[in-house]
């Protein structure tokens, strides 16, 4: 809700800030206000915030993805430089296949991202129910599973500050529950496939 500095029947108070982040929580308490300029009309703020969620876990996605682009840059980058026991760790065969898997995971949470992304563009949010409860549900658990194995490959220097490992590990843990916690997406997900399997039994 926007309401102009100062406007009747508002009483506003100073933001507060939230830990591990830049965002703001503004407050106040609003009593008889005179509104103007509604969006869409009265009553109708659900539908609004309804509007934006597929746009919203698409952004959401786009940035798991990048932060495990860059747990997989500062893994490899640490994996050439650290030696232990006579050999870089990237000699070590965990290693290598802790790599692959996050190449491979990478990639196949950016072509569920972009098939949902298409989706919406061609037949709409409601059509793209599964696409988007999908990559809501794969690419931050993926971007946890490699920011832990880049945490891993760096020792005690992956949760401390120096890396960003840990920040970024605490916001991917975070983006599990926004808009959305896993647990509903599954479901969503699981009603729609048997709702097909159902459709495709009574033809």
């Amino acid at each position: 809700m926007i309401t102009a500095s100062g406007a009747a029947g508002s009483t506003s108070c100073a933001d507060r800030p939230m830990r591990r982040s830049s965002a703001h929580s503004p407050g106040g308490d609003f009593a008889d206000c005179v509104l103007r300029n509604l969006l869409l009309g009265e009553g109708r703020g659900f539908e609004i915030a309804q509007g934006r969620l597929g746009p919203g876990r698409i952004h959401h996605c786009m940035r798991s993805i990048g932060a495990a682009e860059r747990a997989l840059q500062l893994m490899c980058e640490r994996a050439i430089a650290r030696t232990a026991f006579g050999k870089t760790i990237a000699q070590q065969t965990v290693t290598q296949e802790r790599i692959a898997e996050s190449r491979c995971m990478i990639d196949q949470a950016r072509m569920l991202t972009m098939n949902a992304a298409h989706m919406m563009d061609t037949v709409g949010n409601k059509a793209s129910a599964a696409e988007i409860a999908m990559i809501k549900v794969q690419a931050p658990n993926m971007a946890l599973r490699i920011i832990d194995d880049a945490i891993q490959a760096h020792g005690g220097g992956g949760v401390s500050e120096d890396y960003g490992l840990a920040e970024a590990y605490a916001h991917q843990r975070t983006v599990r529950i926004v808009d959305g916690p896993d647990e509903v997406h599954r479901n969503a997900i699981a009603k729609i496939e048997l709702a097909r399997r159902k459709a495709a039994q009574l033809k």
